[in-house]
């Protein structure tokens, strides 16, 4: 089973303790990003679980012409640097197009494939030459057994520092469904560190007409079946500390609360799924 390094305290692997991956949707300010990573970091330090910064510049993938998209990839950068200056946390970042991994590569630690974006093969041979740890989220219209062959196109160009994420799939109309079998099949087919996003899984694409729903209360459920029904190396959550005021994914953001009271949960769950 393969072990991908971010730094010395986090390390991915489906045999080793948890990495929690959570941020807000979108960056909206410094001082805004600076509140959220304060708060992930202390609960994770208290728990000692390996944290990850995640926030996109960029939602390219709206469902409106007027959704809110972000500050910017420029803007953003600054913010990255200033997180990493105050915290040291490892960063992942979407990136769109293969100008973003550029760009990005010096200041953030993972570059994250979009869901919709997971069979471009332009973009995940850029991301992966990059040499940073790639992070592919697996599409909704794929199955697992086809999520190889986005990883084999990383591999072409010889980076073996690719994460798989599942974010469930797509079920009727505005709506998604999770098969916890995908985590053991993406592990064992890919031998690769597989996450589980347990707030996208949530969405409801589309789901209020010109933006997407959702529902909070059921990341959690979702998160403990996943830690417990097979080893992960990972748990995805985006995390806001108002997430009813926020500009994007609301509706399925988890609340500081939330992930306090969930975090030692999931701790237990990942202990006892990995002794056995």
């Amino acid at each position: 089973m393969d072990r991908i390094s971010v730094n010395d305290n986090v390390i991915f692997c489906n045999d080793l303790p948890f990495v929690f991956i959570a941020g807000p949707c979108q960056i909206e300010s410094l001082d805004h990003s600076l509140k959220v990573v304060d708060f992930l970091s202390e609960v994770c330090q208290k728990l000692s679980i390996p944290f990850v910064f995640k926030s996109s510049f960029d939602k390219a993938n709206r469902t409106s012409i007027r959704g809110q998209r972000g500050i910017g990839i420029d803007k953003a950068i600054d913010i990255f640097v200033r997180i990493k200056e105050k915290f040291g946390c490892p960063i992942l970042t979407d990136i769109h197009n293969e100008n973003d991994c550029e760009k990005v590569k010096d200041v953030v630690d993972i570059l994250q494939i979009p869901a919709f974006l997971s069979r471009q093969t332009d973009l995940l041979i850029a991301a992966g030459r990059t040499g940073k740890v790639v992070n592919v989220k697996k599409g909704q219209f794929l199955s697992p057994f086809d999520i190889k062959n986005a990883v084999e196109k990383i591999q072409y160009i010889g980076n073996e520092n690719i994460l798989l994420t599942e974010r469930g799939v797509s079920f009727g109309y505005n709506q998604l469904v999770v098969d916890m079998k995908s985590l053991k099949i993406m592990s064992e087919t890919t031998h690769k560190p597989v996450i589980f996003d347990a707030t996208h899984s949530v969405q409801e694409p589309s789901g209020r007409g010109t933006s997407s729903g959702g529902d909070r209360r059921f990341a959690p459920v979702l998160a403990r079946a996943a830690i417990a029904s097979t080893p992960i190396a990972g748990i995805f959550c985006e995390v806001h500390d108002n997430p009813d005021n926020a500009p994007s994914d609301g509706a399925n953001m988890l609340n500081f609360k939330m992930t306090e009271d969930l975090l030692p949960i999931l701790k237990e769950f990942d202990y006892i799924s990995k002794k056995i």
